[in-house]
Formats: structure tokens, sequence, C-alpha cells
């Protein structure tokens, strides 16, 4: 993931498609994320429908493109104004968009923030119809016109609370516009990272990472300029309530209780990010700032290595990635681990009191009849049960599959040895 920022010490990328580019011809395989272009202080929104195509065609495909309103302190430094951001961010947005999928000659734009006489890009885009697009989220207020854009929904240092609800926002317009629920990988959460071999370890790199929270001192009279953010939310200011985003006033265990930092030993890095997922509903993006402050290079680098081999196989189970049939062959210590469904605990509890053992692998849900039972109902005839009670599960997150029959054994399931597999997969678990 790139960002790009202008007049702050906390990023030093002034122009995020120029890196974007390199990394389109440095890289392979990796998707290159810009979260975001702040459109809103971008004085041509056709001038970023073009460099995206460029990175896009740079990359073969692989970029995603964000839209970002903008941070209030920027306004000032390109002589832009803070009232109606988020107009003037949607109509780039709707601008941009149209540039990239208009193929029958050019187009004029007559819009309320921009004007253009003749619209007509080339080269097109790589990918077709447009790249996919994210858009940044602070409150629920902002979620509704995203899930209607069909972008994905990226939020920032929102903590447990603030995320559930602006999340929970994007599903309620799904509903209310009658449109299929959104998969895990309509979510995305940016968090401050560090993970290190042991506990304290971990906890010293967070310490360092605060720097990004506690050092970034911009003037108040540019912290929040009259217009940027809606009259109830200035006036809880001027009244002297303490902002969301007020941390530094928040200590390092402070910000881990909220869900704003995730640090530790990997086994605790990753129960936190565990409980996240549990508690806003899912998602299936985890952008981690894990290079800021204090740390040194190397430490950056031991960081994300040890989270990514000790902690991203572990949760490969959350989110939505799918892999490609061609991954078939991936060592067993590197497969996605579906996760229980925990509509169904009772059911867990009711087998292995019938002396069934579950275990969730790469294949699904494995059934292991305990040696000594060989039939009667307390084994087939129980499975059965088992597998009828999975069939019914209503839960979105899971894809229900039925296993073919195998000779005189109920369709539903199917016995090998003392093997019996039933449907209960997470939507984009393996299938074999």
């Amino acid at each position: 993931m790139l960002n790009e920022h202008h007049a702050t010490a906390t990023c030093m990328d002034p122009a995020a498609p120029i890196v974007a580019g390199i990394l389109g011809r440095t890289t392979r395989n990796a998707r290159i994320l810009i979260l975001g272009n702040p459109l809103a202080n971008r004085k041509d929104p056709v001038r970023v429908a073009e460099e995206m195509t460029m990175v896009d065609l740079l990359s073969h495909g692989r970029l995603e493109v964000g839209f970002v309103r903008g941070v209030p302190y920027e306004v000032s430094a390109v002589n832009s104004k803070p009232v109606l951001m988020s107009e003037r961010m949607w109509e780039a947005i709707e601008l941009i968009q149209k540039a990239w999928t208009t193929h029958d000659g050019p187009f004029n734009w007559e819009g309320r923030f921009f004007q253009h006489r003749q619209v007509n890009i080339w080269p097109r885009p790589y990918q077709q119809p447009h790249p996919p697009t994210w858009v940044t989220a602070l409150t629920p207020g902002s979620a509704a016109r995203i899930a209607d854009n069909g972008s994905v929904l990226a939020t920032f240092l929102t903590g447990y609370e603030g995320t559930r609800k602006i999340f929970q926002a994007y599903r309620d317009r799904l509903v209310e516009t009658g449109r299929p629920s959104a998969a895990d990988d309509r979510f995305a959460y940016a968090a401050l990272v560090y993970t290190g071999k042991t506990g304290a370890e971990g906890l010293e790199g967070a310490r360092k990472l605060m720097w990004y929270i506690k050092a970034n001192k911009v003037p108040p009279q540019f912290v929040m300029p009259p217009g940027y953010v809606p009259y109830h939310v200035r006036a809880a200011i001027l009244r002297g309530e303490r902002s969301a985003y007020d941390f530094k006033s928040m200590s390092l265990e402070d910000l881990i209780n909220e869900g704003i930092v995730f640090a530790g030993s990997p086994s605790t890095v990753r129960g936190q990010i565990e409980k996240f997922y549990d508690r806003v509903g899912g998602f299936g993006h985890l952008l981690l700032m894990g290079q800021a402050g204090f740390l040194e290079h190397d430490e950056t680098v031991k960081g994300i290595r040890t989270f990514a081999e000790q902690v991203k196989l572990a949760l490969a189970g959350l989110g939505t990635g799918s892999p490609s049939a061609s991954d078939t062959t991936t060592p067993q210590s590197q497969t996605r681990r579906p996760l229980p469904c925990r509509r169904h605990t009772e059911t867990h509890r009711r087998a292995k009191g019938q002396g069934l053992s579950l275990e969730y692998t790469n294949r699904g849900l494995i059934c292991w009849v305990d040696k000594g039972v060989t039939g009667g109902p307390n084994s087939l005839g129980e499975i059965r049960g088992i597998h009828r009670d999975f069939a019914g599960c209503a839960d979105p997150r899971h894809h229900h599959k039925e296993l073919p029959s195998n000779g005189n054994r109920s369709a539903g399931f199917r016995r090998k040895d003392k093997v019996v597999e039933y449907g209960c997969w997470r939507r984009h678990a393996w299938e074999q």
C-alpha cells in the first residue's frame, strides 16, 4: 500500500503515482494499492485518471485505486478549500470512472466543481472496465455512498467500536437497496502493527511506532479548518470534548485495548486480530503500518517479516483470499484453514459426546470416527444429523457443498477408512 500526503513529516511520499509506477516494473505478482489519491485537493481529476491508467498498464493490471478526501492540514498547503470536500471528491470519482469507461468518443463535463470541454483519455486501463476502487471513511455517514459505488471501504485507526459502526453502515446500505450482502473483501482496516519474536520485543517496536501519532505537531489553526467537519463535530471540539482521534493522551496499552495498535509476540498479535475480526463483523484486508517513527530499517523489516512468517499464515482462514487452482500443492503448513462455524458450537459438543472428533483443514470440516465406532446410532446416524445441521447453516460467511454419495453411504458426506467429511466451508476456503 502507498499513500500520499503533503506538508507533513509523517509521510515522505508526495507523489504516490511515481512510486507505484516504479513498483509496477520492479515487482511481478503483488497487488499495488494507492490509498490514496487526495481528490478534493487535486485540481484535475482527468489527470488522476490518466496517471492511474499508466500505473495499471505498467503493472499489467495489478493496480487497486484508492480515493481519499485529504487530511485537514493539507488544505492550506495546496491552496484548497475546506468546505464541500466530500462533494468535490465524489464528483471527481464519477468523472474519473466515466473517463476510464467511455469508449465511444470524447465527452464534455460540466459539473459543480470541475469543467472539461473534452475528456478522451488514451491509453485505456489494463483492467476492464476499470481497476478496483477503494474509498476511505472515518464515520458511518460516509459508508452509504461507498457501498453505492461498489468500492472497497477502508478505515484507519478507528478501533473496535468506530470500525464496527462504519462497516455496519455499509452492510445496512446494501440491505436497504436490495443488493447481496458484502463479502469480507469489501472491508479494510489500517492499524499500527509490530510483531516481535517475543512479547517484549513486539511492544518495544510498537512504542517506537507511537511517534506517528504522538509527534505530528500541527498548529491548531490548521488542524480543523472551518467547514472540514460537520458543524456538530466542530461544536463538540469547541466545547472541549475529546476527539476520537486524540491519541496523544492514550498509552500504548490503551491503544492496544481499543484495537488501534496490534503488538506483541506472534501469538498475541494473531489473537488481537482475530478478536478485532469478530468484534467488527469481519473484514478482508489488514493494512499494516509497521514503518514509522524511531524504527530503524532493520527493525522495520524484522517486524514485517515476523508478521508474514508467523502471523499471516495462521490468519489465512480469515478474510476472503482464495488461492488459485495452481496452489493446490502448497504444503500443509502453508494451507488456508477455514475457521469453525460458530453457529454450531452445540453441534460440535454433541459430536464429541458421540465419539466423533471434528477437525478443520484445508479440505473443509473432517469428522474423525473414534476407534471402535463402526456403525449404528452413535456413528453414521449421528454424522447424518450433524451434516443436516451444517447444511442448514444460514451464515453468509460459509459456503455449503454436498459431497457425492459413496456406495451405500448417504449423499452429503463420504467415509474413507475412519474419516467422514461433510460440508461446512468458509466461502473461499480451498475445495479439493
